[in-house]
């Protein structure tokens, strides 16, 4: 639910067993052979070709551009006749929309996972499942947990996996929880634990001990993150292929409680405004000690907001019970409808060099963390493997001398990320349905005579519309 992050997985059940079990269990790079059935590189792709990629976000600093322009010039000389253009790039709901429409899009664009069946069904990708088969060669070894987002019925590629593979999980600041007299190696790991360590740090400290965006869908985003991590659900599909909005869940006005009863303690900040990038502006400036979000998102404070690895940063799981998961989310790399052969060609191209064959292949893996190192940028951030548990081990171990987040700080995260199990947002109207519980939680955090029940029974009716008529969410 996030920029190149910011929307959900949207898969049912437990992502994790997927993880763990897809793919090749080697974890050698795939033998660079062209599929029998793929076809040769369209002859187009050989003449000089310009596309438009997504790059960094807005804001990023001069060190991550420089990272992009230093890796930008390694893809034009191995392949001369392409010439990269990147753009800066961040999915917003609220933008989105209008760019696909009106043409904006570079070439290569990213979205997340639970966008790539609505715009494969409405023919605003490419199909590129030629170019993926003839330039991929490893095309069949992705995690079949997330594959299947970027195909159709059929198994044509319109998107592939690209990055950001998350769960979402529980951020801290290591140093507000020393000055409150709190060890942070020892995170919170109930919600309760997590009510009280806020306002101990808030008591202690005045630094609001906890922080939630609440901006457009991203508020109703993170309301899908504490009921999942609760057992329940903001939808259920029947046996007809139909959906159910279920905003009345008891999970759902069981988390919106548990909000309040921050709020009513003081130690929540009641700045509701933030969206994803406010939200990490805010807890890099120490604004508030814990938020949650995907577990990757260090990346962005590193190259956005200045954070440094000596900052005090921590990172732990998000506290799951009655049978809860901690929501997942990723990004697909797509290429614009209109794009030509040669085009399509480029851009998979592309989409080979920037995001997937640093995973597989040790010298492109080493190459990119030189790079990223010498620009200063984050190496080594825990992501959820778009191939397997063991190719990503395994690519760990190809840039181990290159890491340079706190991974020691991260324990409460990384010891149960592969164990953990990870759940999917609503598949149905997932920004309409977002956008109708942010209000919702507005609301909860500055009334205290709130009455939530209503507000959610008038929400789940709007709700159930937009997921019956999805053209009009």
């Amino acid at each position: 639910m996030r920029s190149s992050r910011t929307t959900a997985l949207g898969m049912a059940g437990a992502l994790a067993i997927g993880l763990l079990a897809a793919c090749s269990s080697t974890g050698s790079p795939t033998s660079p052979t062209t599929p029998a059935d793929a076809g040769p590189t369209t002859p187009a792709a050989a003449a000089p070709v310009t596309i438009t990629v997504a790059g960094n976000l807005p804001g990023a600093s001069q060190e991550n551009n420089d990272q992009l322009d230093a890796r930008v010039k390694e893809f034009e000389a191995k392949y001369p006749n392409i010439t990269i253009q990147p753009e800066e790039y961040q999915w917003l709901a609220t933008t989105f929309t209008a760019q696909l429409a009106g043409g904006t899009l570079p070439t290569v664009f990213e979205i997340p996972v639970t966008d790539g069946k609505t715009l494969i069904e409405n023919k605003q990708l490419a199909n590129i499942d030629a170019q993926v088969k003839a330039n991929l060669s490893y095309y069949n070894d992705f995690n079949p947990a997330i594959v299947g987002y970027g195909q159709d019925s059929s198994g044509t590629f319109f998107a592939v996996p690209a990055k950001n593979f998350y769960a979402n999980a529980l951020h801290i600041n290591r140093n507000l929880f020393k000055q409150a007299g709190l060890d942070p190696d020892k995170p919170p790991t109930t919600w309760d634990e997590v009510r009280q360590d806020a306002k101990i740090i808030h008591d202690k400290t005045g630094v609001y001990g906890f922080g939630q965006m609440g901006n457009g869908a991203t508020g109703g985003w993170q309301i899908a993150v504490d009921v999942d991590s609760r057992g329940g659900a903001l939808e259920k599909a029947n046996a007809d292929g139909t959906y159910t909005a279920t905003l009345t869940d008891p999970a759902v006005k069981a988390s919106l409680q548990w909000l309040a009863s921050l709020a009513a303690d003081g130690s929540i900040d009641p700045d509701t405004s933030p969206d994803w990038s406010g939200i990490n502006a805010a807890f890099a400036s120490g604004q508030f000690a814990m938020f949650t979000s995907g577990s990757d998102v260090y990346n962005a404070m590193v190259q956005t907001n200045n954070m440094t690895a000596d900052w005090g940063y921590g990172l732990t799981a998000v506290p799951t019970e009655n049978g809860g998961a901690a929501l997942g989310g990723g990004t697909l790399a797509a290429v614009k409808a209109n794009a030509t052969d040669a085009e399509k060609d480029a851009a998979v191209k592309w989409i080979d060099f920037w995001y997937l064959s640093k995973l597989r292949d040790k010298d492109q893996a080493v190459a990119d963390a030189k790079v990223a190192v010498a620009a200063k940028q984050p190496v080594g951030t825990p992501v959820l493997p778009i191939f397997s548990k063991s190719q990503y081990e395994q690519s760990l171990v190809w840039i181990k001398d290159y890491i340079n987040v706190p991974l020691e700080n991260m324990k409460g995260y990384t010891d149960v990320m592969f164990s953990q199990p990870v759940g999917g947002e609503p598949k149905m109207a997932t920004q309409a349905v977002y956008q109708l519980l942010s209000p919702v939680f507005q609301a909860v955090l500055t009334d205290k005579t709130a009455n939530i029940d209503k507000l959610l029974a008038d929400a789940n009716v709007q709700a159930q519309d937009a997921i019956d008529h999805p053209a009009a969410s």
